[in-house]
């Protein structure tokens, strides 16, 4: 068998999460799209999540469940789900890139939403909330070591150094 050297293998290394998360509240977060978005559970009815996300400069923000219809929290100012989705993008991707993504000054004491001075704005929820089902999609796949067609492109386990 012939060693590739790190340039010339097809996978990235995975950059992992700056701290572990508790994933029953936000089980999906990304910055993507211009956005820091995501899924988040609700704290009334477990049958029900919203996708929440802020744009990146204008700090405009949106929090809607995965049918489109607006979360009860937001009256002119973010809402618990928004700020939960902040709290957990800062354990995912640490307080450094999340404030270089969203173009916003924070300092590891600072209220990181209470900073942005965007307002609400529409954004569909159907493109990140089917991210999330085909994320929840591979978690039901038989383990196995095979390679897995749909998965050719993930990155490889190992760390980067």
């Amino acid at each position: 068998m012939i060693e590739r050297s790190r340039s010339e293998r097809s996978a990235a290394g995975v950059v992992p999460s700056v701290r572990p998360r508790k994933l029953a509240k936000v089980p999906f977060v990304e910055l993507a799209d211009g956005r820091l978005q995501g899924v988040v559970s609700s704290g009334s009815d477990i049958a029900r999540v919203y996708v929440s996300s802020f744009a990146a400069g204008s700090h405009n923000y949106n929090c809607s469940t995965n049918n489109n219809r607006l979360c009860g929290g937001l009256r002119g100012a973010p809402c618990k789900h928004l700020r939960a989705l902040a709290d957990e993008a800062v354990l995912q991707y640490g307080l450094d890139r999340v404030t270089r993504y969203l173009k916003v000054e924070a300092g590891p004491d600072d209220d990181l939403v209470g900073l942005m001075s965007g307002v609400h704005e529409s954004a569909p929820a159907a493109v990140v909330f089917s991210r999330f089902l085909r994320h929840l999609a591979y978690l039901e796949l038989p383990v196995t070591t095979a390679p897995i067609a749909e998965m050719h492109w993930f990155p490889a386990t190992e760390a980067v150094r």
